[in-house]
């Protein structure tokens, strides 16, 4: 293995101008883009792999080539399902005792591994100790914890009610696994995205292979040596890797794919997943809304708030709150609040706070500057504005009735920065956040019941939380997942379970009760009984028994 030194994509021998023209019209900080741009062109391809040296390039990551062979290419993922397939047929991973022992291993690696884990996670997004703990170990252990309780019970058959048609009879749903999936998850919570799918994978019975993402190096890295030393390999593996080995994986047949990422590459995912019938579950974003109202507990709300976007990861969470409605009277007193908020948790320099992540790398650094410096919104900035390039640090910055059509208010912020959106009337927010496409999450503010009421009726969103932030994705009785662009299927406690379970329907009947109403020669007196059971009134039948009806 030799570590390459990469030239900028323009001074690569590459003959396809299409192709050079496909990528380097892409905005150097649109990663998403140039995935799209890669992910066009044929594994095999040489311009495909240019290009995916030049991405990793400009994502500030080692580009590690073998002399002689790729390190994982389509073969080797070919390879890797048939081992999948071959350990889930020989009827392991349906036990009980496996999924247990797969989960005890995983909370002994979370407790045993703790601090290297809080370490990876510092080295990938200077992540606080305390953010760490709370958001990413604790929520593994939390959910290893439930399974293990829980999951003699999630594996029980469930009763199911039979009907007069097929009397005397008795059905139940059974989940099985759906046999050996893949796992993609992502960088902003590197370590609880990657393994509480896996924890839903293990419990349903399935083999499973999980690709960490590599713009969180760390955390992909100590994942993989974790997964080796905890877990059963011949059933649990993880790719490390980038494009050339996503697509590998993306190209060979699974029983299902679990992607958290953007709607973007979603999309990607969901067209490889067609060409096998592959069912998908998305875990994607968007534009989180949070309306405040003006009769709240504004101390309260504003804590929250910081909480739910400068606390978690910096905003850079699918969940965070993306963009504040509030009405014009309001806003100057919200403002100066959360001004106060955000001095008092991160200090006058917020910069050099040690309880806020950076940004996760410079590709996303440029992205968000680039947000910040639109000529539509650079002169809206009522809070912070700094940032500091070489340290990836943005402060938390506000804006102010930022116009609807800029980058600012179309896209996923995904970072620090917050626009608040004013109207005249709260009622008005419910319109402006129908207009958009379908939130992962939206916040509402107010002591208003006729509100809340109206707002929770009249809003289509992934999820919801009134008077407060993110805390409904620590409720496992709760789904979590997306509708229309930010996603598809739910996950979290059983629901978890059943993301990867196919639930089979089983009806039981007897030897007895064979009615000769069901065969032909189809009689009168038979059709008369026939519909009588069909409808299903007992009258009725009891009717057609005798050889009448009600006509």
């Amino acid at each position: 293995m030799r570590s390459l030194c990469v030239e900028p994509f323009q001074n690569l021998s590459v003959v396809d101008t299409g192709a050079r023209r496909a990528f380097t019209h892409c905005s150097p900080w649109k990663t998403n883009h140039k995935y799209e741009a890669v992910l066009s062109f044929p594994l095999s391809s040489p311009i495909r792999k240019s290009l995916c040296i030049c991405l990793a390039s400009s994502a500030n990551l080692p580009v590690m080539m073998e002399e002689k062979k790729q390190t994982f290419d389509a073969n080797e993922a070919a390879l890797l399902v048939k081992e999948l397939n071959e350990s889930f047929r020989t009827g392991k991973t349906k036990s009980y005792e496996w999924r247990v022992s797969q989960l005890k291993g995983i909370e002994k690696m979370v407790v045993e591994r703790e601090k290297d884990i809080s370490e990876a996670l510092y080295k990938d997004l200077s992540k606080p100790e305390y953010e760490a703990f709370v958001s990413e170990i604790a929520m593994v252990k939390s959910s290893c914890e439930e399974a293990l309780k829980e999951l003699k019970q999630w594996m029980k058959p469930e009763k199911a009610k039979t009907s007069m048609a097929t009397y005397p009879s008795s059905a139940e749903i059974v989940s099985e696994p759906l046999g050996a999936v893949l796992v993609i998850s992502t960088w902003n919570y590197p370590f609880s995205l990657s393994v509480k799918p896996v924890i839903g994978a293990i419990t349903a019975g399935n083999a499973v292979a999980l690709k960490p993402s590599e713009i969180a190096p760390a955390t992909s890295s100590l994942l993989s040596k974790l997964f080796e030393e905890y877990l059963d390999r011949s059933a649990v593996r993880l790719v490390e890797g980038a494009v050339l080995e996503t697509t590998a994986l993306l190209e060979q047949k699974w029983d299902k794919i679990f992607y958290t990422g953007s709607p973007r590459v979603g999309r990607i995912v969901m067209t490889a997943a067609a060409k096998h019938l592959t069912p998908v579950v998305l875990e994607l974003g968007g534009k989180c809304p949070a309306v405040i109202d003006s009769d709240v507990d504004l101390q309260v709300t504003v804590r929250r708030i910081i909480a739910g976007k400068w606390q978690l990861n910096n905003g850079q969470a699918c969940i965070s709150v993306d963009y504040i409605i509030t009405t014009k009277e309001f806003a100057p007193k919200l403002i100066d609040a959360l001004r106060k908020g955000i001095e008092e948790f991160f200090g006058t320099d917020p910069m050099e706070s040690k309880d806020i992540s950076r940004i996760v790398s410079s590709n996303h650094f440029s992205r968000l500057e680039s947000l910040m410096d639109n000529f539509k919104v650079f002169n809206k900035i009522v809070v912070g504005g700094q940032r500091n390039q070489k340290k990836l640090k943005i402060a938390p910055t506000i804006f102010l009735d930022v116009p609807g059509d800029s980058q600012l208010m179309q896209e996923e912020i995904f970072g620090p920065l917050l626009p608040i959106i004013t109207v005249e009337n709260v009622k008005d927010s419910i319109d402006l956040i129908n207009s958009k496409p379908k939130p992962l999450t939206a916040y509402l503010f107010t002591n208003n019941e006729k509100l809340k009421n109206n707002f929770v009726q009249s809003v289509s969103s992934g999820g919801m939380v009134i008077n407060d932030t993110v805390l409904h994705v620590t409720v496992s009785s709760l789904p979590f997942g997306g509708v229309g662009e930010s996603g598809m299927g739910s996950y979290h406690g059983k629901f978890s379970f059943d993301a990867f379970s196919h639930k089979k329907a089983v009806l039981y009947r007897s030897f007895s009760g064979d009615a000769s109403v069901r065969y032909p020669p189809y009689t009168p007196e038979k059709q008369k009984l026939i519909r009588a059971v069909m409808n299903g009134g007992i009258f009725d039948i009891i009717l057609a028994l005798m050889g009448w009806s009600r006509d």
